[in-house]
């Protein structure tokens, strides 16, 4: 009786796996955003000059500037070992990533969110490893305040976070 007992915790521990999802689907997700991150970059970069900027709205541009740093230039200016440490930064979070994906199969709304994050993570070191800076070309401003200027990694990456928020908010609700 108590080793049933015990096959049923141990059972209800494990992650249920939704019908049709495979981890391979959720990575197959993350190098669709690596793919349209690294052509839209390609595109930008065969169409501007460095610093060059072209008004779309009143308050959207498109630009070419590259990030040496992290999020906001973080670190840009410190010397170029900063290259192989946000490299090695986000290999070691794509690692991890995948090992959640395996873990978590059936919640879609968690695997979402942490395929987004794999693939703009991905796309950035794609460029940190060919290029020595990311490529960034979105610049959203007001006025005269221009927000730093990013790419569709990042969008990726900051939409993966909202949705685990929106996740764990669900987890939490439903407890």
């Amino acid at each position: 009786m108590a080793a049933a007992g015990t096959r049923a915790a141990r059972s209800s521990k494990r992650p249920s796996k939704a019908a049709g999802t495979t981890p391979w689907l959720w990575m197959a997700f993350a190098l669709l955003v690596v793919m349209a991150d690294q052509f839209l970059k390609l595109v930008i970069v065969r169409s501007f000059a460095y610093g060059e900027s072209r008004p779309v709205t009143g308050f959207f541009n498109l630009v070419l500037v590259y990030n040496k740093g992290a999020a906001f230039s973080f670190l840009a200016d410190a010397g170029g070992w900063q290259r192989w440490f946000f490299t090695g930064l986000g290999v070691v979070v794509g690692l991890f990533i995948i090992w959640l994906l395996y873990r978590h199969t059936g919640q879609r709304l968690f695997c979402l969110a942490v395929s987004l994050i794999l693939g703009g993570a991905v796309g950035n070191v794609v460029d940190r490893v060919l290029y020595g800076h990311v490529v960034d070309f979105l610049d959203f401003y007001a006025g005269r305040y221009h927000w730093p200027a990013f790419n569709l990694a990042d969008c990726a990456i900051t939409v993966g976070a909202a949705l685990l928020i929106v996740d764990e908010l669900r987890r939490v609700r439903r407890q």
